[in-house]
């Protein structure tokens, strides 16, 4: 707060100044220093806030919906939970992986894409183990895969895989398969090293352990999709407007009928009419019969019978 000096405190301040003994004033306290933040111009940005958004839920209900179905089919409980995504390069997103994880190359349906799934070995194991009806107390040693272990842990993954299919179905219209499984995780003709990847890291425990999956979804294997995964996809691409509405009109019932001729008569020559009576329609005979929708002039056909039954052949078409 400012205060105002009279005159005798201004000539004492000079006095003090000529004299060398001007009173000490307080340094102001140490200012914050500017707060900067790094931006890493090599990591991508191709996956948008809505597609990170919406693949995330996707990925909490296949959380969901995987571990009800394994705990079944084990028969030991199952929990699955994303812990982590994350927006890098295809060679980043295969550094982060745990080692001696198996991959799991996924057939991307319709488009004819690829995504790849690993998972820890410690976690095939586990769910062999479960398979053949053990119940391991520690984790299994990490071994090479004999031909049993192929064939039990390819059903293990395709129950996996059929549930992320049931999502991403919703999700975007697409379906997974298995393409191969392979342990050595040399993934590097699905993506370049430099394709931007969305990675999901799950976390799955199983038998009071713990094992991490991955799914890396290269911008390459949705891109065709990306803006219906995203929300936004033009009505022209799926269904337009018009063409939903021609099909709801196709299916609506119209009555058609064949007309010879038509004649206005007072009521009372109507009334007067007898068998024999000959009424004349005022339209020659080579000009065949009209057929109507309604009120509606179709076109011009000829009468003539379809077995005992009445039938008319169009001859001309009045719709344009």
């Amino acid at each position: 707060m400012n205060e105002t000096m009279n005159p005798d405190q201004i000539a004492a301040l000079f006095e003090a100044a000529k004299s060398g003994s001007m009173p000490e004033v307080a340094a102001p306290g140490p200012r914050r220093a500017s707060r900067l933040r790094t931006v890493d111009f090599s990591r991508p940005t191709k996956f948008t806030s809505d597609h990170q958004r919406r693949i995330a839920r996707a990925i909490d209900t296949f959380c969901v919906t995987a571990a009800t179905r394994l705990t079944a089919e084990l028969r030991t409980s199952v929990e699955l939970e994303a812990i982590n995504t994350a927006q890098v390069t295809w060679s980043a997103a295969q550094a982060q992986l745990p080692a001696h994880s198996l991959a799991v190359t996924l057939a991307v349906e319709p488009i004819g894409t690829r995504m790849l799934l690993t998972a820890e070995q410690s976690f095939v194991l586990i769910g062999i183990e479960c398979l053949l009806g053990g119940m391991p107390d520690r984790l299994p040693k990490e071994r090479r895969f004999s031909e049993i272990d192929w064939s039990l842990s390819r059903r293990l993954v395709e129950s996996l895989v059929g549930q992320l299919s049931l999502v991403w179905h919703d999700l975007g219209g697409l379906r997974f398969t298995v393409d191969e499984i392979d342990q050595h995780n040399d993934a590097s003709t699905i993506a370049s090293v430099s394709e931007p990847t969305f990675v999901v890291m799950i976390e799955a425990r199983m038998n009071r352990q713990s094992a991490a999956l991955a799914l890396l979804i290269p911008w390459s294997a949705i891109d065709p999709v990306a803006d219906h995964i995203a929300g936004r996809e033009p009505a022209t691409e799926s269904e337009s407007l018009d063409s939903a509405m021609a099909r709801a009109i196709a299916t609506v019932p119209v009555t058609i009928r064949a007309e010879v001729a038509a004649i206005e008569l007072p009521v009372q020559e109507i009334l007067s009419l007898e068998p024999g009576d000959l009424i004349r329609l005022g339209a020659p005979a080579e000009s065949g019969i009209s057929l109507f929708a309604e009120n509606t002039r179709l076109g011009r056909a000829e009468p003539g019978c379809n077995g005992a039954r009445r039938a008319v052949q169009v001859r001309g078409s009045d719709v344009g």
